[in-house]
């Protein structure tokens, strides 16, 4: 019997005000930059099923790429809490050292990068359970954890891994593990 493999494609959503300004997102939409490189491009890929994050921003994403899927609860964006909407020279400097050096800081009423790696690695836990293609319109954060967890990467890694808007990365199931296929690659 030939080895189940999935194939997961994850698509970044285009650019918005607090990517810009490097602050932590709320629900927002696309900005206009983001809304004119969406409007050039072309995309096509074949897919068995496609999931949505549930952001204003990837679902804009998802809809100008001509893509219809399941909205998943799992790829929401990491859950900054409190410092949402803020910059990050709103925060004080212990909190910004923590955020970027210890993994399992937490903004209040938010989400560390731990729990954030554990949340997408059940994920990606249950998508490797069917043989088939999956695109995921998803953050930068969520598509960091997938290269962290396939590569069984430290946790520390994570903010070293650059996800730019509109960008596929892809990783295949075969065999028990994950593959790294492609990580940041442009859409044209």
């Amino acid at each position: 019997m030939a080895p189940t493999v999935t194939r997961l494609s994850l698509i970044s959503h285009a650019m918005t005000e607090a990517m810009r300004r490097a602050r932590f997102p709320s629900d927002e939409p696309v900005d206009s930059d983001g809304l004119r490189r969406l409007d050039e491009l072309s995309f096509t890929m074949k897919v068995d099923s496609v999931l949505i994050a549930p952001e204003r921003r990837t679902r804009r994403t998802a809809q100008a790429l001509g893509l219809r899927g399941a909205i998943d609860d799992d790829l929401s964006d990491l859950r900054y809490g409190d410092w949402t909407g803020s910059g990050l020279e709103d925060l004080a400097e212990h909190e910004m050292v923590g955020l970027l050096t210890d993994t399992s800081t937490t903004p209040p009423g938010g989400e560390s990068i731990d729990a954030l790696l554990t949340r997408v690695g059940h994920w990606m836990d249950r998508v490797s359970s069917e043989q088939r293609r999956v695109l995921a319109v998803t953050h930068p954060a969520i598509v960091r954890a997938v290269v962290v967890r396939t590569l069984d990467a430290p946790a520390e890694s994570f903010w070293r891994v650059d996800i730019p808007p509109l960008t596929t990365t892809s990783v295949n199931f075969r065999g028990g593990r994950w593959t790294l296929r492609s990580v940041a690659e442009r859409i044209d």
